[in-house]
């Protein structure tokens, strides 16, 4: 089951969110015990997947589910298939969740699931499978209450509907189990563009407080799936000029400006490769993209892109952005803050998708669904708070932008840890 899949560095997620946590914690003085109690996952769960291929054949895939931290609401977190989601990038990411979750002050903690397959390669009917299967398998760790999942690279809406019947089956009628869903099954309006509008968001502010230009700013963007082409189009009726976007085959550079709305359809709508487009410009390869003079980078694909061996010297961009999660190594992110170029992390950036998913999972638990201008004004809200938050350490403490918001997140969930009795009792008095 072989295909051009995008390719991370040897550097797992859990390595650079772990590295990232250190210089948090350092900062905050965080005690010896709150530090072993965070950086280990409440829950890991393997399973097999047996799978009835269309041929007739067997395969028996790998699958996982990891809750990190609940301390302050039901663990929530995607379903990634992909051939290199193996137990230990599923543990990063769901690490990043629960200071995303926090840094966005929602009430929930941080989990993540995966299945090591490309679904390119699968029917409908084996992807099915595939995932009826693994959600029967970890049934057990879900729930409203419990642990919500939600879509991620490699799953969509449908995928969300089957998780959310398999479930029903053993739990009766539960939409709240899963966000993401199709709108005719309790899904939000607003859900499938949240992410890519939430980077617009932080990008919105960020350009009005230090001045880089959106509106007429060039824009260079890496991933052309749900978050890189919603971004896009997006951006494109902000007034930004998008003019490079790749995808898995490769990428178009337009220093004119790409035709964004032709390309959406082109690309995203269509599903067809990004290099294939017919317009004004010219093909690239994804190691170029990371050379075009831009504005801003917005890396929206796979963790782990931005590497001290790879590109993080020669990047000509004025911010970088993080519409994927982990995009940028820390040895990356310090080479980026030695030559004056920001980077807003993602579990700021890309907070968007999760938000919306909180928003889903009330309007599920109420029965209630609401408006798209509710939803977009309350993403909004929602996202102006944190960015506030994170500049105000930025400017007050003199720290990188991922070290501000590190800072935030893991203030809280220590807090919500010490308050639910979860402290050193030799520090209980201190």
């Amino acid at each position: 089951m072989t295909s051009t899949v995008l390719k991370r560095t040897s550097m797992t997620t859990r390595a650079i969110t772990r590295s990232q946590f250190d210089l948090a914690a350092d900062l905050l003085n965080l005690e010896d015990y709150m530090r072993q109690l965070l950086v280990r996952p409440f829950r890991s769960l393997t399973v097999e997947v047996p799978v009835r291929m269309d041929d007739g054949s067997y395969q028996v895939l790998e699958g996982y589910r990891v809750q990190h931290n609940g301390a302050r609401g039901p663990c929530k977190g995607g379903v990634r298939y992909h051939p290199e989601a193996d137990e230990l990038e599923v543990l990063g990411l769901a690490t990043t969740m629960t200071w995303k979750t926090a840094l966005l002050d929602i009430p929930f903690g941080g989990a993540k699931g995966g299945v090591q397959v490309d679904p390119r390669g699968l029917s409908t009917r084996e992807l099915e499978e595939v995932t009826r299967v693994f959600t029967s398998r970890i049934s057990l760790a879900l729930g409203p209450y419990r642990d919500i999942p939600a879509p991620d690279m490699g799953t969509n809406a449908q995928v969300m509907a089957w998780m959310f019947d398999e479930y029903s089956k053993r739990g009766g009628y539960s939409p709240a189990v899963v966000t993401g869903k199709p709108i005719a099954l309790g899904g939000s309006l607003g859900r499938e563009e949240a992410t890519g509008r939430g980077v617009m968001y932080t990008m919105q502010y960020f350009s009005q407080d230090y001045g880089v230009p959106l509106k007429g700013g060039t824009v260079a963007i890496q991933g052309f799936g749900n978050v890189g082409a919603h971004l896009a189009r997006l951006l494109h009726e902000q007034g930004a000029k998008i003019i490079a976007v790749s995808d898995v085959d490769g990428g178009f550079h337009n220093d004119g400006g790409i035709d964004i709305p032709r390309m959406f359809q082109h690309a995203y709508v269509d599903r067809r490769p990004v290099p294939e487009f017919k317009g004004e410009g010219g093909t690239i390869t994804n190691d170029q993209l990371w050379n075009v003079s831009c504005d801003w980078l917005a890396p929206s694909a796979l963790g782990g892109v931005i590497t001290k061996e790879k590109n993080a010297s020669t990047i000509d961009c004025k911010v970088v952005v993080e519409g994927a999660n982990t995009p940028v190594t820390p040895i990356s992110d310090k080479i980026l803050d030695d030559r004056g170029i920001p980077v807003l992390p993602d579990f700021l950036a890309n907070a968007g998708g999760v938000v919306v998913s909180y928003f889903e999972w009330v309007q599920n638990l109420q029965q209630h669904p609401w408006s798209i201008t509710k939803v977009t004004e309350e993403l909004e809200a929602k996202m102006r708070v944190a960015y506030d938050d994170v500049r105000k350490i930025v400017e007050e403490k003199g720290v990188p932008w991922r070290t501000a918001a590190f800072t935030i997140s893991l203030a809280r969930v220590a807090e919500a840890e010490r308050l639910r009795g979860h402290h050193d009792s030799n520090s209980a008095s201190s």
